[in-house]
């Protein structure tokens, strides 16, 4: 087996992670972190989560920091990107804040959780992104880099009679990083998505009872999934020493679902 060393802590630049103080997220920043990266973590309202992601990544010897930002907002998300600029150059950007918008069944969805959805789930990313695009591509003057974004399997299943809506909004993602990776591919940038399954994090704390563990007996690996695996598939794609050849992938992490 090969070994490799372990990279200095900011080697690999900067990682900017949205809904990094929980779930897949933090498992993206703390293990990003040991990968070499200095990181970013955006987040909304959830301050004690954030510094408690910020300390545990410090304490490794690695630089990170919390940036309170609302990702409906666009004068917000460019304000987050200068704050991380403190940290160096971006290098990578992961788009995976998101939100489910409540279980719902369409004809009882209501306008104002749908525009919700869209606003964090498509238009945030496409914003997110183009902030990035603007400091990595080499046709504005950077030195390259990756975008990752969290997708999910609910894209492929639909999710009938929970969140239609939610599926749809990530489904547009897909498209998205497909379009985006070809575009900006002579231009230094790689663009790639993770599709998690079924994880153990709060996105499912609405579901009807039951409804969790009835999903996991579906999944062929017979368990459901940790925000630390579906991390280390972000961070592999994000790394231009692990998968340089890699753009407008759609990974799906679903343990075979």
């Amino acid at each position: 087996m090969t070994h490799f060393a372990k990279p200095a802590p900011g080697s690999r630049g900067v990682m900017l992670v949205t809904g990094g103080s929980r779930g897949i997220g933090a498992a993206t920043a703390r293990l990003a972190a040991e990968r070499g990266w200095s990181v970013g973590i955006v987040y909304r309202d959830r301050d004690a989560d954030a510094a408690a992601v910020v300390a545990a990544i410090e304490a490794t010897g690695a630089r990170a920091l919390a940036i309170k930002a609302d990702l409906a907002d666009e004068a917000s998300i460019a304000q987050a990107f200068r704050l991380a600029d403190q940290l160096g150059p971006l290098r990578t950007l992961v788009n995976n804040a998101g939100i489910t918008g409540g279980v719902s069944r369409v004809a009882d969805l209501k306008s104002e959780a749908l525009d919700a959805a869209l606003r964090i789930n498509v238009w945030a990313p496409f914003i997110c992104s183009r902030e990035a695009i603007r400091r990595m591509s080499t046709r504005h003057g950077g030195n390259g880099g990756s975008i990752v974004n969290v997708g999910s399997g609910a894209s492929q299943q639909g999710s009938p009679g929970v969140w239609v809506h939610y599926a749809a909004t990530k489904g547009a993602l897909d498209t998205m990083t497909i379009g985006l990776a070809k575009e900006v591919a002579g231009e230094g940038i790689r663009v790639n998505g993770v599709r998690p399954g079924i994880v153990n994090t709060e996105i499912h704390a609405d579901r009807p009872p039951g409804q969790l563990d009835e999903m996991a007996r579906t999944v062929p690996m017979g368990r459901i999934g940790l925000p630390e695996e579906i991390a280390h598939t972000i961070v592999w794609l994000a790394s231009d020493e692990e998968s340089p050849y890699v753009t407008g992938a759609l990974v799906d992490a679903r343990g075979g679902r």
